[in-house]
């Protein structure tokens, strides 16, 4: 397994597609980041040489993109500030419910999480039923 930035990429992937686990390097970036480092997408990352890794560092720095820590920090900072200032799609955050106008009377379950069953209780003096 190749180290790039800190990130352990698998080995059996193509180089291409091993770039992606860099969070925020996806296809696009992958492939404008191969071709600035002249190297071909189709090898497999365990065949690079630390000549080539070293190649495609220098072309994630001089590219400037936003990655790993700095781009989680950055959304963590975006969100605060929604929050902060109290707007509705900040609101929606804190509430858990969805942001972007889904419709919520129905759906909307990865937001709102398992269903919470509301108002039904067992009478423990109740009848059973056997006589």
């Amino acid at each position: 397994m190749a180290r790039i930035i800190g990130v352990e990429i698998p080995g059996e992937k193509r180089i291409d597609i091993a770039l992606r686990y860099i969070y925020g390097i996806g296809p696009v970036n992958a492939v404008a980041i191969l071709k600035r480092a002249e190297i071909d997408p189709a090898v497999r990352a365990k065949d690079l040489t630390e000549a080539q890794l070293a190649q495609i560092v220098h072309a994630i720095q001089e590219g400037k993109y936003v990655i790993e820590g700095d781009l989680r920090r950055e959304i963590q900072m975006n969100l605060k500030r929604l929050q902060g200032i109290k707007c509705y799609r900040g609101i929606r955050h804190i509430r858990g419910l969805p942001v972007h106008g889904q419709r919520t009377s129905t759906n909307a379950r990865t937001r709102k999480g398992p269903r919470k069953t509301v108002g039904v209780q067992r009478n423990p003096n109740a009848k059973t039923g056997i006589h």
